[in-house]
């Protein structure tokens, strides 16, 4: 170019650009950097402001006969929504996916033989999550990859992803408080005392943004997780699936005024052998499920919040009480209890369902690509067909390193395209308030549902307003409507109860909706829901909306 973007602060070039921090992000920064591309990340938060770093349980890895048994699970969890190509794709690649995070330098837990230690989870019919930490694998995770040492620009948030007709051709980056570091000729600190906006001109972007927790009241996810990944590609031209199965974790530390991120107690509590009970004592998942306390985490929550309905109480208890070494074994878990006051050697842990996963997200291949061309998508923000309509415990960590190193090494496909992005402006969006959105989503498209609860929270978030947004907050306030809107639609349409989403005015699972629901963007700017009808293999508008 021959001087700055119109608005810009300042400008860089790069071969891709990865927008999060976490676990799909670095894995494929450090993949694509070893291809030779040029790669910049982008992180709203700092090097710990992930969700991967909250990850307790661990990563679900097979290898040798296990594999298949471990596919099986899968699917079982997915409820018939699952792609079995991608399940087989994924699963039986991650023993060298996690072999690859060892060399980086990812320690686990080992046993007294010197093995990898390998524990249970709900919905698995085998030992075969690893740990680090206890219960902190997560945060080991993101230890060895901060350690690779991949160059991220910090404190800065993707506004949008622009497009041309060939396909992407760069990011634009807000930050309310400066930038960090020095990438790339960015010089550290632009913008302090003010909004700065930047312009990445770069062929490739792969959205590896998180989930969508903070759509709740209350969730397990980091506050960055507003969905930002979501609005960003529907805004380029992707297509959104499976938004409807929100995956309720069925057992976080329950506090009355608990609002905002709360702490979960890991489903390896129960896999080694604590139990569920109301507030009488008696089993809550007795003759729900053949796996009991282990059934997968739909089943398990919504036996929950029916005890919960049945008692008019607002949380169930954990009894860990049995499990000899609890606090070495899980140190995170213990530290949350003590804080409030519980010791789990001795005491009930009051816990609830809560929000805490997204198993749908942007469509992508099995190697992120979507089907906007140099617009990729990795780790929970995407939707590959691992998850279908509930994630098996202990898969996300999985798809994450997995996903993340073949997205980089797609990136590699657009090495040489040259782009460049002529505006700095922010596109016009529609906003409303952060707590009016939580709110709504928390009463009407929770655990359970119905149809009318679903049709009030349409005409609540079809009142938005328009503006350009040009804060982080405004970003992200933004894409927490659009998320909300989408969510929504889908759930509205699905008239049937599967996995994760459980609807009391259809109970029963529909065999006529054994199949993924895509939300795209009409020409209009309006969101549609459609269906891919098995017979005529081709999408056809379900249910238009206002919303936008």
């Amino acid at each position: 170019m021959t001087g700055p973007v119109p608005a810009s602060t300042w400008e860089a070039h790069a071969d891709l650009v990865v927008v999060g921090g976490g676990v799909a992000g670095l894995t494929a920064a450090r993949t694509a950097t070893r291809a030779g591309l040029r790669v910049l990340t982008v992180s709203k938060g700092g090097p710990r402001d992930t969700a991967t770093v909250y990850a307790q349980g661990g990563i679900a890895v097979s290898s040798g006969y296990d594999v298949d048994a471990h596919i099986a699970d899968t699917l079982a969890a997915g409820g018939g929504l699952c792609d079995e190509h991608a399940v087989r794709s994924i699963v039986a690649a991650g023993a060298d996916a996690v072999a690859a995070l060892a060399d980086l330098g990812a320690v686990f837990d080992r046993g007294r033989d010197g093995r990898v230690s390998r524990t249970r989870e709900g919905g698995h019919s085998a030992r075969r999550i690893i740990h680090a930490g206890g219960d902190a694998t997560g945060a080991e995770v993101q230890r060895a990859l901060n350690a690779a040492g991949m160059p991220v620009l910090f404190g800065a948030a993707a506004a949008r992803v622009v497009t041309d007709a060939k396909g992407v051709t760069g990011l634009i980056v807000v930050s309310d408080t400066g930038v960090g570091g020095a990438v790339d000729g960015i010089p550290g600190g632009v913008g302090l005392g003010g909004t700065s906006v930047g312009v990445v001109h770069a062929p490739v972007v792969l959205l590896a943004t998180g989930g969508l927790g903070q759509l709740y009241s209350c969730s397990t996810n980091p506050p960055g997780a507003t969905a930002d990944g979501i609005a960003l590609a529907l805004a380029a031209g992707a297509t959104v699936a499976d938004l409807e199965f929100v995956q309720f974790h069925p057992t976080v530390l329950f506090a009355a005024d608990g609002v905002g991120r709360r702490p979960l107690i890991s489903e390896a509590v129960r896999g080694e052998g604590a139990i569920l009970v109301d507030s009488h004592g008696h089993s809550v998942t007795s003759g729900v499920h053949r796996m009991g306390d282990l059934a997968p985490r739909d089943v398990v929550s919504k036996a929950i919040a029916a005890r919960l309905r049945a008692l008019g109480e607002d949380h169930v208890f954990l009894d860990a009480r049995r499990i000899d070494g609890f606090s070495a074994r899980f140190p995170t878990i213990t530290a949350s209890c003590l804080e409030v006051g519980i010791d789990p050697a001795v005491d009930l842990i009051p816990v609830a369902p809560a929000a805490h996963y997204s198993c749908g997200g942007v469509v992508t291949d099995t190697h992120g690509r979507t089907a906007v061309p140099g617009l990729l998508a990795a780790g929970e923000v995407a939707r590959t067909g691992l998850h279908g309509a509930n994630r098996l415990a202990s898969n996300s960590l999985l798809e994450g390193l997995v996903v993340g190193e073949r997205a980089g090494l797609a990136a590699v496909e657009r090495s040489g395209v040259v782009t460049e992005v002529r505006t700095a402006e922010p596109a016009e969006a529609r906003w409303i308030s952060r707590e009016s959105v939580q709110q709504t989503m928390t009463a009407h498209a929770s655990v359970v549902r119905d149809g009318a609860g679903l049709s009030a929270a349409a005409a609540v978030l079809s009142a938005s307003t328009p503006i350009v947004p040009r804060t982080v907050t405004d970003l992200e306030d933004v894409a927490l409507a659009t998320t909300a809107s989408a969510l929504v639609l889908a759930a509205s349409a699905r008239t049937e109860s599967r996995g994760c989403h459980t609807r009391l005015d259809h109970p029963d699972t529909d065999d006529d909706w054994r199949r993924p629901l895509h939300v795209r963007r009409s020409p209009d700017g309006t969101l549609a829901v459609t269906t891919a009808v098995p017979s005529a293999g081709t999408d056809h508008t379900l249910v238009p909306t206002g919303a936008r």
